[in-house]
């Protein structure tokens, strides 16, 4: 491959390694969904996604190794295929050898097209993530995300780049930044002990201390660093080029030596409001984009997020912005404990979510990434309802409501009226006396309306405090 001119040239090896990636067919992407399989064998079938052999090798060790990242996947046998399963993480998994795999979620109706099912357990992944704090400024409305058919990564390498270009235009901030060198002239401060050893002889030679106005500043270096680090990742060929020619902004800034010192290190001044949003896209970049990577010795690193955070989150930003007049709602509450042992509390019970009224605790909401199929109505399938989950209901109805209140468990929706899981179930199911669990489904659709009936769950409070008053 004929190296670009003008280029530096660690970003010269950088592009004709990715080249030689894709002519190998290495730089490829594989998308699965939620518990999906990967193999490295050939001629496999559906359900069953090839990726691989080296990839497969680097996910299989993962997998057998004891650290955290064994939870994401499991080793397993299908169809006398070996397999890798995926567990109820999603995100992407990257691989040493460039293979980027996709995870999403599977919530989406099966009677759709792969590509239509995949664009829009797409769409609902990107729609929860913006929930998440550290995904803020993540922007789905743009016309280029329109589709949803762009790669979950490519997705946040294209808005960081997009930022870092904004962030360019206005202009990178300098600062006078100390240094130490051995100049032929003389500059700020003699070092005299420096002076000393190195120029004994050379005493033409001044060893001084001086401060220079330059744009190699902390902010400035770690913006340079993402941008390196992105080139490695992104196989959009429109990516590549905006992170080659932004880069040539950042020609007089070295990189991060020490990532999370720098980070630490972070000043921004007056004026800087600007450098915000491209270094919190930085700080999840070289961080590993997530609270759950997975970077080895290839330093392959890969984001995933547990999906029963990020639905409780998503949950919670929908609800806290349409309460019921009078109410207000609690999240991770953690003030009481299963049991009491030597005026010690053990066992913190710590539900997902909590309505108030005048500071009053009156119902306890719980989140669970479950799929139920209300077909399954009979007392062996139970709508496919955990019984570890009605214990911890009953725990939180008996030390957070004092035996009297309404619980609700939400469900994703998924499915029609047939099968699958779209309407609330009316009948309550009773803990207690006084004690009733509700089961709602939440639909993720980006065009429902209404995503959960809110109505019906504030009705059955109402009249779940109206009893308590009559009592």
């Amino acid at each position: 491959m004929a190296e670009s001119k003008g280029l530096p040239t660690d970003l010269r090896k950088i592009t004709y390694w990715y080249s030689v990636m894709q002519k190998q067919g290495l730089a490829n992407k594989v998308t699965i969904f939620e518990y999906g399989y990967l193999s490295a064998d050939e001629g496999v079938k559906k359900p069953i996604k090839e990726i691989t052999q080296s990839a497969f090798n680097y996910l299989e060790k993962l997998c057998l190794c004891d650290e955290s990242e064994s939870r994401f996947m499991q080793l397993r046998s299908k169809n006398a295929n070996k397999v890798i399963q995926v567990q109820n993480y999603v995100g992407v998994l990257l691989t040493p050898c460039g293979t980027q795999i996709e995870v999403l979620p599977k919530t989406v109706k099966s009677d759709l097209s792969s590509v239509a099912m995949e664009n829009e357990a797409r769409a609902s992944l990107l729609m929860m993530l913006k929930t998440l704090k550290s995904f803020r400024h993540l922007i789905t409305e743009t016309a280029h995300l329109a589709n949803n058919k762009m790669p979950l990564l490519e997705v946040f390498i294209t808005q960081f780049l997009a930022s870092v270009n904004s962030l360019i235009k206005q202009g990178l901030r300098s600062d006078y930044v100390t240094h130490e060198d051995n100049l032929y002239f003389f500059k700020g401060k003699l070092l005299v002990k420096q002076q000393l050893q190195k120029n004994f002889i050379n005493k033409h030679q001044f060893y001084t201390e001086f401060d220079e106005y330059s744009t190699n500043r902390t902010e400035n270096r770690l913006l340079h660093s993402a941008l390196r680090k992105v080139l490695l990742y992104s196989q959009s060929i429109a990516n590549q080029q905006l992170a080659q020619e932004l880069c040539f902004a950042f020609e007089d800034v070295p990189c991060s030596k020490d990532i999370l010192s720098d980070f630490e290190s972070v000043n921004l001044s007056r004026g800087m409001q600007y450098y915000c949003t491209p270094l919190d896209w930085a700080k999840l970049i070289l961080t590993g984009l997530s609270p759950q990577t997975m970077e080895g010795q290839s330093q392959a690193t890969s984001l995933l997020f547990p999906m029963e955070a990020l639905f409780e989150s998503y949950v919670a930003d929908y609800l806290s912005r349409r309460l019921a007049s009078g109410y207000s709602l609690k999240s991770q509450s953690q003030s009481k404990t299963l049991v009491t042992h030597d005026n010690q509390g053990w066992f913190r019970l710590k539900p997902d979510l909590a309505f108030s009224k005048r500071d009053k605790l009156v119902c306890i909401l719980d989140t669970k990434w479950k799929l139920l199929d209300q077909a399954k109505k009979n007392g062996s399938d139970k709508y496919g309802l955990s019984q570890s989950d009605f214990y911890q209901m009953f725990a939180y109805g008996h030390k957070y409501l004092g035996s009297k209140g309404t619980l609700v468990l939400i469900y994703p929706k998924q499915g029609d009226d047939r099968t699958g899981f779209t309407k609330v179930i009316e009948k309550p199911f009773k803990l207690d006396e006084h004690l009733k669990l509700y089961v709602v489904p939440f639909d993720l659709d980006k065009s429902a309306q209404n995503r959960i009936d809110l109505e019906f769950i504030f009705n059955q409070i109402e009249a779940s405090c109206n009893r308590e008053r009559l009592l």
